[in-house]
């Protein structure tokens, strides 16, 4: 998922990459890199979502060489629409493109499967995105700042986790804003807790403790 705010976009993911029930990879790094401020999150086949980064990223490499500039996120998306649509026949691909740039600022730009276009303030896709659309549409208000929208992120896809089978593992998420990317994590077991049914079992829950989200390394 992504989400827009007043100064830039957090844009996060779970780990869990699977081949029907069985888990691949549990620690899958599902935020790729564009470009210096613009990153991608991918849903559907891992091998065309893949191949279809790789191909934007290399083309917005030669971009930047050319124009001596970094590429609005609006170019990469379309770039992304472009062989999304054309090849709609033969990908399952859908994708969410989000960064910063100097014409329009911080901006969500999403690419279902089908190869359509949506600008929205905020993004979700993937097996585990149907769960959670009554919360994003009940919770999200505009004019969050940062570290709101940082834990509206990290609630919906602990949310997302808690019960789609092919969602699981951490939560990575970039903070993109004019200054450079701040990549966030969140360890699997300091993941938000929600209901979990004790109160039926006439059992008290406990306390929720507060989750904490580990800074990495600055990309600038």
């Amino acid at each position: 998922m992504a989400v827009q705010f007043k100064d830039g976009v957090v844009i996060g993911a779970d780990s869990r990459t699977t081949t029907g029930s069985y888990i691949a990879n549990r620690v899958t790094d599902k935020l790729t890199h564009i470009h210096d401020r613009i990153y991608c999150c991918r849903s559907g086949s891992a091998a065309d979502t893949q191949a279809i980064a790789d191909i934007v990223h290399y083309h917005f490499q030669v971009y930047s060489q050319t124009h001596g500039e970094a590429p609005p996120v609006h170019t990469v998306a379309n770039v992304f629409q472009k062989l999304c649509y054309e090849n709609k026949d033969a990908l399952s691909a859908g994708i969410i493109v989000a960064g910063w740039d100097k014409e329009v600022g911080p901006s969500v730009y999403n690419i279902p499967l089908g190869g359509g276009l949506f600008r929205q303030p905020w993004a979700i896709g993937g097996s585990g995105s149907t769960y959670v659309y009554g919360y994003c549409d009940a919770t999200y208000q505009d004019g969050w700042d940062r570290d709101q929208t940082i834990n509206f992120v990290r609630n919906t896809l602990a949310l997302a986790m808690s019960r789609d089978g092919s969602s699981g593992g951490v939560i990575r998420m970039c903070v993109i804003t004019e200054d450079g990317v701040e990549r966030l994590f969140v360890p699997g077991n300091e993941l938000p807790k929600f209901w979990e049914g004790k109160e039926v079992l006439g059992v008290s829950a406990k306390p929720k403790g507060a989750t904490s989200v580990v800074p990495m390394a600055v990309e600038v």
